[in-house]
């Protein structure tokens, strides 16, 4: 199964095309860009720059080889422009949608920008992709649309109520994509990631994620938050693996595969408590003194599932995904980009 993704890269390098990454200076956009970059795509950016960053792209491009800039060009606009999207698609034959107002307490305290952003530009990036006949068209969709339902793993085909307006724009884009597949032969891969990290995440701000915000802590010599009672567990994901669902999406052949929603994550689960100690081993090499730092345990979150882990089975077996990094891999990868950021 692993062995597609080599294919896929090896078809890209060898025939490149012409792609749009929508959130293009955010956190998982940008890495997308930085791959492609690095295949020899042609890539357009499209983003507002609310949450991204100039410098995201400035890191970008000086990773991606010395002609990368010349195969970029940035859309600055916003996603709820239709004018704006239809300006991004010119041309463009696969478009990576990744561009969203992010996190469950920021819905909550403003669901009426999420839902401008998540549905609302959403939409108008299906139309005008759409209008132009891309080839394929991946979106960005999140394991928050389980809501209530507490099995696990997870399965595609089983979810629940939201808890939050985060999670319901998010359902709202996966039943849009489906309407669209029925009313205009649009069809769409929706990737609902669990809790992606690594470089490039903002750890600062009041609804920063909360592996960025540990590091950021520990090497300050604060104690860090956990909300609840450290059991909470989730699936975190290395933003590489997000990459690879990314590209084997947007070339997966057209079929049984296409028109689906698939969990991207590792299928294991870390409790808070052992996320918190695996980040502070990380901290503490470069830091002694976070090794005696203790989390703060405070309420609950609204809004927040208390357990979440993935059954990949699906998009192992109809896309060929096979994560390549672990959580203990992955924070080993980040460690240096959270902890050198000049700030310490």
């Amino acid at each position: 199964m692993a062995n597609r993704y080599t294919v896929v890269r090896a078809e890209l390098k060898a025939f490149p095309r012409r792609w749009l990454v929508t959130g293009a200076a955010g956190f998982i956009g940008s890495h997308l860009v930085e791959t492609l970059l690095e295949l020899g795509q042609v890539v357009t950016g499209l983003d507002n720059l609310s949450t991204g960053s100039r410098e995201n792209l400035s890191a970008v491009l000086e990773a991606a080889g010395p002609d990368a800039e010349r195969r970029f060009t940035l859309v600055e606009g916003d996603i709820r422009d239709l004018s704006v999207c239809r300006k991004a698609c010119d041309g463009v034959e696969f478009v990576l949608h990744q561009a969203a107002l992010g996190s469950v307490p920021r819905s909550i305290a403003d669901p009426a920008g999420t839902f401008a952003s998540n549905v609302d530009g959403f939409l108008n990036m299906m139309l005008a992709a759409r209008d132009v006949q891309v080839k394929s068209f991946v979106y960005a969709s999140s394991s928050s649309v389980y809501g209530d339902e507490e099995t696990l793993p997870k399965v595609e085909e089983r979810i629940g109520r939201p808890l939050s307006p985060y999670a319901l724009s998010k359902s709202v884009d996966e039943q849009l994509a489906e309407v669209f597949a029925r009313a205009y032969g649009f069809w769409t891969i929706g990737l609902r990631y669990f809790n992606v990290f690594g470089p490039r995440q903002d750890p600062e701000g009041p609804y920063a994620a909360v592996i960025p915000r540990w590091f950021d802590a520990l090497a300050k010599g604060t104690r860090p938050v956990i909300y609840g009672d450290g059991q909470t567990s989730r699936d975190f994901c290395y933003v590489a693996n997000a990459v690879q669902a990314n590209l084997l999406a947007a070339k997966a052949p057209a079929g049984e595969a296409w028109n689906r929603a698939y969990n991207v994550a590792c299928g294991s689960r870390t409790s808070l408590n052992e996320l918190f100690v695996l980040v502070r081993e990380q901290v503490a090499k470069t830091h002694p003194e976070a090794a005696s730092l203790e989390p703060v345990y405070e309420a609950f979150r609204p809004g927040d599932i208390r357990h979440s882990l993935a059954d990949i089975t699906k998009v192992s077996t109809l896309l060929g995904y096979a994560p390549t990094h672990s959580v203990r891999d992955g924070l080993s990868l980040a460690a240096s980009w959270y902890l050198n950021r000049d700030r310490y």
